[in-house]
C-alpha cells in the first residue's frame, strides 16, 4: 500500500484547506456556469455562512460528548476489563473491530476513541498473557469500527432529516423519520453484513505465522486523573456527586417525557440523552469540566469549518449550481442506479470535504433535487450521501487522528489494513443501496 500512502502523506492538506479551495471552485463555477454575476455569488456566500449555526452546535455536540463517554471512569474500566476476552490474534483483532462498531453505531465520537483505547488495552492485556499481537493491526481493527457510523444512532444525514426545521426538511417540505432510513430493514441488514464482511476480510489479511508483528512497546495503562482536594464550601461543591444526578435523572425525565407525547428521535434528542448518560456515570461537577475540556481539542478542528461548508450551500442555492449538478445527475441516472451513483459521489467528496456533516450539507440538497426528479425516495440518497462518507473515511486521515493520537502511530501504519476495509465495505454498501432500490 506503499503508493496510497504517498499520496495521503504527501498530497492530502488539511481539512481547513480542502474547505477553503473547496469554496473557490464552487464559485468558480457558480459564475461560469449559471452566468451569476461575481458579486451575487459572494453575496450568496456571505448570506450562507450563519445558516447552519445550529447545526454546527449539534454536530460539535455529538462528538464532544461521544468523547466525553468514553473516557469516563465506568466507560475505561469496563474497556479495560474486555481486553482480557480475547484469547488468540485472530480474536483479538475482531474483538476491537467489533466493539468499535457497536460504538460507532451508538455514536460515531464514542466509537473514534473507543477504538483507540480498546486497541491500546487489548495490545497490553495480550503482551501479559503471552499473545503475539500486531498492534497497527489492532489500531487498524479500531478505525474500521467506524466504517458503519453512519448507519447508526448518530448519523448526522438521516438526523438531520428527522428534525423539524433543519435545512433539509425545509427542502423535502416534510421530516423524515429515521424509521426510514437508520432504522430501516435494509439499512440494519446492510449494517449487520457490513460487520459480518469486514470482520472476515480483516481475519484474511491479518499477520500470521512469521509475518512480521509490531507489538505495543508501552503499558497501555493510563491513570485516572487523582480526585482534587476538598478543601473549602466551593470545593464539595464542585465535587459533589449529586448535582451531576439531579441534572442527569431530569434529562431521563425529558427523553421520558418526550416520547410519552409521541415526539421522535431528533439529533438534539440524541444529544441530550448521551448528556444525560454522562451526567449519571461521572462523579462530580469537576470530572464534567476535565471530560470537556480533553474532548474540546478534537471539536476546535471542525467548527470554522462548518460555516464554510454553510457558505458553499448559500452559493449554490443562490446561484442555481444546485439544480446544474442535479441536472448532471439526472443524465446519467436512473431509480435503479441512483443510488449507488450517489454512493461513489459521496465517498469521492468526502475525501474534500470529511466531515460527514458538513458533506450532508454541500451535497444533499443536490442529490435530494435529483432524487425528486427521477422519483427517487428522498431515504436513498440520505443514506446514499451517510454511506460514501463513512467508506472512504477509512483512507482520509481526518477521523483517524483522534484514534492515531490515542495509539501513538501515522495513517501509513494502518493504512494497508483499512484499505481492505475500504473495498470490502464498499461492495455491501453498493449492494444495499441496489436492493434499497429495487
Amino acid at each position: 500500500m506503499r503508493p496510497v500512502n504517498t499520496v495521503v502523506e504527501r498530497w492530502i492538506p488539511s481539512a481547513l484547506v480542502f474547505a477553503i479551495v473547496l469554496t473557490l471552485i464552487i464559485a468558480i463555477l457558480a459564475v461560469a456556469l449559471t452566468g451569476t454575476s461575481p458579486v451575487d455569488v459572494v453575496r450568496g456566500w456571505g448570506d450562507g455562512l450563519s445558516g447552519l449555526l445550529a447545526f454546527i452546535t449539534q454536530m460539535a455536540l455529538i462528538l464532544l460528548l461521544g468523547h466525553m463517554l468514553a473516557n469516563t471512569r465506568p466507560v475505561r474500566r469496563l474497556l479495560t476489563r474486555l481486553a482480557d476476552v480475547p484469547n488468540s490474534p485472530a480474536t483479538a483483532y475482531l474483538f476491537v473491530f467489533a466493539v468499535a462498531a457497536v460504538a460507532s453505531l451508538i455514536n460515531w465520537g464514542l466509537g473514534l476513541v473507543v477504538g483507540g483505547i480498546l486497541a491500546k488495552e487489548v495490545a497490553a492485556s495480550g503482551r501479559r498473557r503471552g499473545l503475539r499481537l500486531h498492534f497497527p493491526m489492532l489500531v487498524a481493527s479500531g478505525f474500521s469500527g467506524f466504517v458503519v457510523w453512519h448507519m447508526g444512532y448518530s448519523g448526522s444525514g438521516p438526523l438531520t432529516a428527522a428534525t423539524p426545521d433543519s435545512f433539509i426538511v425545509v427542502q423535502l417540505g416534510e421530516v423524515l423519520p429515521i424509521t426510514e432510513t437508520i432504522f430501516a430493514p435494509w439499512n440494519i441488514i446492510g449494517a449487520i453484513a457490513t460487520v459480518v464482511v469486514v470482520g472476515f476480510a480483516l481475519w484474511l489479511v491479518a499477520p500470521r505465522g512469521t509475518d512480521r508483528i509490531v507489538e505495543l512497546t508501552a503499558d497501555a495503562a493510563e491513570a485516572i486523573p487523582a480526585d482534587e482536594p476538598v478543601e473549602t464550601p466551593a470545593d464539595r461543591l464542585d465535587a459533589s456527586r449529586i448535582l451531576t444526578l439531579i441534572v442527569g435523572l431530569m434529562l431521563v425525565a425529558y427523553v421520558v417525557i418526550h416520547f410519552a407525547g409521541g415526539g421522535t428521535v431528533t439529533i438534539d434528542l440524541v444529544n441530550w440523552m448521551f448528556l444525560a448518560l454522562i451526567m449519571l456515570l461521572v462523579k462530580s461537577p469537576t470530572e464534567v469540566i476535565r471530560l470537556t475540556k480533553e474532548a474540546a481539542t478534537n471539536v476546535g478542528e471542525i467548527l470554522l469549518q462548518f460555516p464554510l461548508y454553510a457558505g458553499i450551500m448559500g452559493m449554490m442555492s443562490a446561484s442555481g449550481l444546485i439544480q446544474v449538478f442535479s441536472d448532471w445527475f439526472v443524465a446519467i441516472a436512473n431509480p435503479t442506479t441512483f443510488g449507488v451513483l450517489a454512493f461513489l459521489s459521496a465517498g469521492v467528496v468526502n475525501f474534500f470535504v470529511p466531515s460527514g456533516g458538513g458533506q450532508f450539507a454541500v451535497q444533499a440538497p443536490i442529490l435530494l433535487d435529483a432524487a425528486a426528479k427521477l422519483g427517487v425516495d428522498p431515504a436513498i440518497p440520505i443514506m446514499a450521501t451517510a454511506y460514501g462518507d463513512q467508506w472512504t473515511n477509512m483512507v482520509q486521515p481526518f477521523w483517524a487522528i483522534p484514534l492515531l493520537a490515542i495509539a501513538g502511530l501515522k495513517m501509513r501504519d494502518i493504512l494497508g489494513f483499512t484499505t481492505v476495509t475500504l473495498i470490502a465495505s464498499g461492495i455491501v454498501f453498493a449492494a444495499t443501496l441496489v436492493f434499497a432500490s429495487l
